[in-house]
């Protein structure tokens, strides 16, 4: 069976779908490699590593010839022209609706299984890419708060003088969100934390961080492991609950997100005039709307003395281990689409099974 491993088109993407590592694996499993030139050059893979991999180095064209091709973003419009009809493809879908590409994705007869469907079941938990991809985010982005910020995250004493810990306070206990407090706290940052939903207390406790907990009179927990959004009275409360905390930080990093939904708004203009200059706001949400209307989409900008990042792909920024990561969830899910017989490895029917059944694109997605 063979896999064709695709070149990202998208600016500024430096992941890869599979890692070298995960090609060998697969190689071992007796999969057929076919790796697209440069591919992995991004990401810091060169073609040399693919091949003692024991993959095939083929032009662009060449790695489409295969019986399932494998990406980290949707392919555009004309990437989409050239896909085989009825060839199986497995990426992210970006997309919460049908767009003019996904939809001749249909009219082609492509079986798109996209990575951000995965449910959130215990077997789905090692393909599940979503949360591979946001632990690295929740990493980078405090590296990238550290970094923005210009002054110690830890107390620092030396003999010419002594600097407090960065007050940081983290919106969001999710994936992302729990990765930012860890990594916070082990660069020694003064660390709060707040989420919706009531049970994420334990976990932000746990990892050496405070709990801010506010009283917006109704719950945010919401089916899955995810937040649900709040009803506007929840919303204006929680907004003016949360300001005086916000105000008092050094550092926010927020990762509020609401699948299909724009990013709820928890940092107004009136907390960012009211933090001190110098300050910095890590929006995560930014390709939504971001949690601070003030963020700016892929920009950093400084309004009212407040760095804003909106930084929207942070995995790109640690592209080799955001390639082996989401190489394993790869690697994972075609563990449970392939059966491997004295013949060869068969496809199964994907329809079967709940996890890829769900995966897939549909007329009315």
């Amino acid at each position: 069976m063979k896999i064709g491993l695709l070149k990202e088109s998208v600016v500024d993407e430096n992941r890869v779908a599979l890692s070298p590592d995960i090609v060998k694996k697969l190689c071992g499993k007796g999969f057929e490699i076919k790796v697209s030139t440069g591919a992995g050059d991004n990401a810091r893979f060169s073609d040399d590593l693919y091949r003692e991999a024991g993959a095939t180095i083929v032009p662009p064209s060449e790695a489409l010839d295969a019986d399932i091709l494998v990406r980290v973003r949707k392919p555009s419009q004309s990437e989409v022209a050239e896909l085989p009809r009825g060839s199986i493809l497995i990426s992210h879908i970006e997309s919460c609706g049908l767009d003019d590409s996904l939809k001749t994705l249909l009219d082609k007869e492509v079986v798109y299984l996209a990575m951000e469907r995965i449910p959130r079941i215990s077997r789905a938990q090692a393909m599940d890419a979503l949360s591979s991809q946001s632990n690295i985010a929740g990493y980078r982005a405090v590296i990238e708060a550290a970094v923005q910020y210009g002054r110690f995250l830890p107390l620092m004493m030396t003999s010419a003088g002594s600097a407090k810990p960065a007050r940081l306070v983290v919106l969001g206990a999710g994936v992302a969100g729990l990765q930012a407090i860890a990594t916070a706290r082990r660069l020694g940052a003064d660390v709060l934390a707040y989420d919706v939903r009531p049970e994420t207390k334990e976990q932000i406790e746990s990892l050496g961080a405070k709990a801010i907990e506010l009283d917006i009179g109704e719950s945010g927990s919401g089916e899955g492991g995810y937040a649900k959004e709040l009803s506007d009275e929840a919303k204006a409360r929680q907004q003016q609950a949360l300001a005086d905390e916000l105000s008092k930080a050094h550092v926010i990093i927020t990762t509020a997100l609401i699948p299909c939904r724009p990013a709820p708004v928890l940092i107004t203009e009136e907390v960012i005039k009211n933090m001190r200059e110098g300050s910095v706001v890590i929006d995560l949400a930014a390709a939504t709307g971001g949690n601070c209307p003030l963020t700016e989409a892929d920009k950093v900008v400084v309004k009212h003395g407040v760095t804003l990042v909106g930084h929207t792909n942070y995995p790109s920024m640690v592209p080799s281990d955001a390639s082996a990561f989401y190489g394993g969830n790869i690697m994972n899910l075609l563990n449970i689409m392939v059966d491997k017989t004295d013949a060869g490895l068969v496809l199964k029917d994907l329809e079967e099974d709940e996890i890829t059944s769900a995966m897939r694109l549909r007329a009315e997605s």
